[in-house]
């Protein structure tokens, strides 16, 4: 997997481009590098481009990556806002969606960029 991290030309979030297979390890990696450059900015707002991106790892991976990793290592904000746009034929990441919605992560998926853009501008970070 390749992924690069760049806050937004204006600044409102940070943007996550990814490539390949996305695992569990894989993913805690990026969030981690990826929250600690929207900490340093103060930023807490995420675009997620996984268009090229499919989630290689297995319902019991996302589950413990959502409910374990996401809550609970050091580092990771868990009251982050992300929109990840994916391939509208890949379902690879809905189980991933689900349970970080049940493990109270703000973690939405879009096959539309500007839907998902407009969810970041317009979600009330409480």
């Amino acid at each position: 997997m390749e992924y690069t991290i760049t806050p937004s030309v204006d600044g409102m979030c940070i943007i996550l481009k990814v490539k390949g297979n996305i695992t569990r390890k894989s993913a805690l990696q990026m969030n981690l590098e990826a929250h600690a450059l929207g900490r340093q900015l103060q930023i807490k707002r995420y675009y997620v481009d996984a268009t090229e991106a499919r989630n290689a790892d297995n319902p019991l991976e996302d589950y413990d990556l959502a409910h374990s990793d996401m809550r609970q290592t050091e580092g990771i904000d868990k009251q982050a806002l992300v929109a990840a746009l994916i391939s509208p034929d890949d379902h690879s990441h809905d189980f991933m969606e689900t349970v970080s919605k049940n493990a109270g992560l703000h973690f939405k998926l879009f096959t539309d960029p500007d839907e998902a853009k407009r969810y970041l501008k317009e979600t009330i970070l409480g």
